[in-house]
């Protein structure tokens, strides 16, 4: 029956599959879940029809039966009168009740095996919905772990570029402390040529003036020098 066609596709439908194709997994599972407890809703309130079908049937069936007995009763008793014509009449009425029985108690058969059906159908979609439900809170769990996983390697990955920075940085202070060196030890050089070359400039100075001290006449020597000027 095409009530059950719809109802079959769910029931039998690959939620992986489905997932698999998703963006967003989660969200899919909550629209197939909504959908599967609406579809549920749905052929509940076709099983409540039907079973107010059966009953409806049921009560239809036996004031037919009781009609196919009246109509037997009164062919009996139009004979027992030898009324035949009346016999055939009840007899007529009798067959055309019958008819009626017949196709009721067919579709009351028909009704019992459609609500037969959909009650396991219900029974699948439901054990479906169960199942859906549980791997839902499954799958909310592994999200909720993912995304512990992904903040804890996002704190990791700052660890460890923090601590890349703070080699640089300690790299960097290292050359810093290089280079200051290096400028003492330049302006220590520095202070060592100047006072050196201060030493020598003393020491020329002083043998500058030895020197001169040397070369200058004594008070003998200047005498004779000053009588032949005189002379001359």
């Amino acid at each position: 029956m095409s009530i059950f066609s719809r109802l079959a596709d769910i029931v039998n439908a690959n939620l992986n599959s489905i997932l698999d194709k998703a963006e967003d997994p989660a969200k899919m599972v909550r629209l197939i879940i909504q959908e599967m407890e609406d579809e549920l809703v749905r052929e509940r309130s076709n099983l409540a029809r039907f079973l107010a079908e059966k009953k409806d049937l049921f009560r239809q069936v036996e004031r037919h039966q009781e009609r196919v007995l009246e109509w037997q009763t009164k062919a009996e008793l139009a004979l027992s009168r030898d009324r035949e014509d009346l016999a055939r009449a009840a007899l007529l009425e009798k067959s055309k009740q019958q008819d009626l029985l017949n196709a009721l108690q067919r579709e009351q058969q028909v009704i019992a095996e459609s609500i037969d059906k959909l009650a396991e159908a219900i029974s699948a979609l439901e054990a479906k919905l169960v199942d859906a439900r549980s791997r839902q809170q499954a799958m909310q769990l592994r999200e909720r772990s993912a995304q512990s996983r992904i903040k804890v390697q996002d704190r990791v990955r700052h660890s460890e570029n923090a601590s890349a920075v703070d080699k640089f940085d300690r790299m960097e202070r290292k050359i810093d402390e290089l280079e200051a060196k290096a400028d003492i030890y330049s302006q220590s050089k520095g202070l060592d040529q100047s006072f050196a070359e201060l030493e020598v400039d003393d020491a020329i100075s002083r043998e500058l003036e030895k020197l001169k001290a040397k070369m200058k006449p004594t008070p003998a020597d200047a005498a004779p020098q000053a009588n032949l000027n005189k002379e001359q």
